[in-house]
């Protein structure tokens, strides 16, 4: 029996993992299209761009395991019954809680690899890509110059570059500053560059000129070879990292420092999401119960399972729905927090119950009744 409970769970897991390859590439190109606009309007690297990809890959392979896990489970199962192997495994004694033992006990692998994910891999994988966004927002370079753009990086300050070469030079530069009084100041150069000067970044500019208006309507004109244009006052010195509901580990999602005022103000929001990483690997389960009713729960046929597949495959998604809507109300209301373990639990038991209470029969065969000669 050994052989064959090893048989049926090589069976159930290489289609187990080419769904979850495939979805995750999917959600992969979703996410890196979303995250290939933040890195052209910032002007990050390739490698910037990868190690974002990288770092919100344990967040997507959550969402899609339990729909990898149904899907890989209707065409291992379906295979497997069409081909009468199930129903060999039913003739030869094994019991229906036997045959499906292997289906179980790889969704009992995924719940404990995605509590795992969950718990420990998702939040510091998303810590990591919040400093790599704050970063790329501390970006001043990126934050001040657009390639052929005029941007305001602050109020009364208004600066465009021609081009901006790979390797840091700028082509072209014009700021224009207004000033108190109604004074204003025009900075033009061939070429400048990012620096810093101590601690202060600076604007390395090269033949230029500064034409300065005084508030009597003078002009004042001076060229130079080289300036330095001080960026510390366009620096925004207030903006902090900031660690999400989502970056944090399950100890500061039901502990939260309550001296904070924002962890106070969102205490609830912080305990239905620490319920909801408690809750969500049991989808897991769920799915891979629904799969083996839509299989295993009837009686069998040759002309397949696509009545029982739809069923379940609404349910699947269905449940789904309704466990992220509780999820939503118990940023609300605390006390509703139960609900998340209860719906899969729930959708568990009454796609698993059908199963143990049919009986597992071989498919019927007839025998040709040989006719004698007269």
């Amino acid at each position: 029996m050994r052989l064959i409970d090893r048989y049926l769970f090589r069976q159930l897991l290489g289609p187990t993992a080419l769904a979850v390859a495939a979805l995750t590439a999917v959600a992969l190109l979703g996410q890196s299209l979303s995250t290939l606009d933040v890195i052209v309007d910032q002007r990050q690297s390739a490698l910037v761009f990868l190690q974002i990809t990288v770092l919100a890959l344990p967040q997507l392979i959550n969402m899609v395991l339990p729909v990898a896990l149904f899907a890989a489970m209707l065409v291992a199962l379906n295979r497997l019954h069409t081909e009468q192997e199930i129903v060999v495994c039913f003739a030869g004694g094994m019991s229906r809680g036997r045959v499906i033992a292997p289906a179980l006990r790889l969704a009992s692998l995924a719940v404990l690899g995605a509590l795992v994910m969950n718990l420990w891999i998702q939040p510091m994988t998303f810590r990591a890509m919040r400093e790599v966004l704050f970063e790329i927002r501390s970006d001043l370079a990126a934050s001040l110059l657009r390639e052929g753009e005029f941007t305001e990086p602050a109020a009364g300050v208004t600066v465009y570059a021609q081009t901006i070469e790979n390797g840091g030079l700028i082509k072209n530069l014009f700021i224009h500053q207004e000033g108190e009084e109604g004074r204003s100041t025009t900075y033009m150069a061939s070429e400048g560059r990012m620096a810093s000067r101590g601690d202060s970044p600076v604007l390395l500019m090269k033949k230029g000129s500064i034409q300065e208006f005084s508030d009597r309507g003078v002009l004042n004109y001076l060229a130079f070879e080289e300036y330095n244009f001080d960026l510390k006052p366009l620096i925004s010195t207030d903006e902090l990292l900031h660690y999400k509901i989502s970056d944090r580990y399950l100890h500061e999602l039901f502990f939260p420092d309550l001296e904070q005022d924002w962890e106070r103000k969102n205490r609830v929001k912080l305990l239905a999401e620490g319920h909801a990483r408690l809750a969500s690997p049991l989808y897991n389960l769920t799915f891979v119960a629904l799969a083996l009713w839509a299989i295993i729960g009837g009686s069998f046929s040759r002309l397949g399972y696509g009545r029982r597949i739809a069923i379940a495959g609404g349910a699947a998604l269905g449940l789904r729905v309704v466990g992220f809507g509780v999820q939503a109300a118990c940023e609300a209301e605390a006390t509703l927090n139960l609900l998340q373990y209860v719906i899969p639990l729930a959708g568990f038991a009454l796609a698993l119950a059908p199963i143990f209470r049919g009986k597992a029969r071989p498919a019927p065969f007839r025998v040709a009744a040989l006719a004698r000669p007269v």
